[in-house]
């Protein structure tokens, strides 16, 4: 072979090498995260100021942000016991770089929050003023829809949230983050409405809250397998409090219950 064809050869390897080198270091997947709450009684609504959401991956000590990228949402005050019953939003969504491990949520406040209690607006303050709320991540909470797909819930927990101290309200953020594809589901109808239950999930120390709409319909979403206690409480009327045991939860499904007849 001519000298000139063979460094020609070598020539074509090498740039084809680095083209795939370049492909893989700047590979993306794409990620998308949705909001959802735990509910609170005699709360109207829990507005809570979102200015920002951020993730942090692996460090590669390449990119001078730290591993940390910031995703695209809505900023803005969010009424949170909107998304009760497992409704959700699709809160979030952004790039990040592929095939390195994330880490870590960052979720930053501002200082535009309030709770409506029985009509009447309070200011939530920020519990030591901290406008930063960061959650640790594991592999288990992420769902990999297909490659390069990835999406994850953060439940927001109003009731572990909110505080009363000193005669005003006080927010300390409660996130719990979930995925579908690997929690389990509850979901039900509990009548009379009249009743206004709040149900209970329990399963160990692990407890998740629900508060039925208007049909009385119910659905308690990101639980981990096992086996549950449901417990009813009503709140107005007189009506009585009811429990359900032996509940099995099973990740990826929907334990669906029977309508549950409350009495006085």
């Amino acid at each position: 072979m001519k000298p000139l064809v063979t460094f020609l050869l070598i020539a074509i390897a090498f740039l084809s090498g680095c083209k795939k080198n370049e492909t893989a270091s700047n590979g993306s997947a794409k990620l998308s995260i949705y909001l959802t709450d735990d509910p609170m009684v005699n709360v109207d609504q829990l507005l809570v100021d979102i200015q920002g959401l951020e993730v942090k991956v692996e460090d590669d000590g390449v990119d001078s942000l730290g591993g940390w990228f910031r995703l695209n949402i809505r900023s803005g005050v969010y009424d949170i016991l909107k998304f009760r019953n497992g409704l959700d939003t699709l809160f979030a969504t952004g790039q990040i770089p592929s095939g390195r491990k994330l880490q870590k949520l960052r979720l930053i406040l501002g200082n535009n929050n309030s709770v409506v209690v029985n009509g009447q607006r309070f200011t939530l303050v920020l519990h030591n003023g901290e406008t930063e709320v960061i959650v640790k991540l594991e592999g288990s909470v992420i769902d990999e829809l297909v490659p390069g797909q990835l999406r994850f819930w953060i439940d927001f927990d109003a009731n572990r949230s909110v505080q009363q101290k000193s005669g005003q309200y006080v927010l300390r953020s409660q996130l719990k983050i979930f995925s579908k594809g690997r929690s389990g589901e509850i979901e039900g109808r509990v009548l009379p409405a009249e009743a206004k239950p709040m149900i209970m999930a329990i399963n160990g120390s692990d407890t998740a809250t629900a508060k039925p709409d208007q049909e009385g319909e119910f659905r308690i979403v990101g639980l981990s397998s096992g086996t549950y206690q449901l417990f009813i409480h009503p709140t107005a009327n007189n009506y009585r409090d009811t429990t359900i045991n032996d509940i099995i939860v099973t990740h990826g499904e929907d334990t669906k219950l029977a309508t549950i007849q409350l009495s006085r």
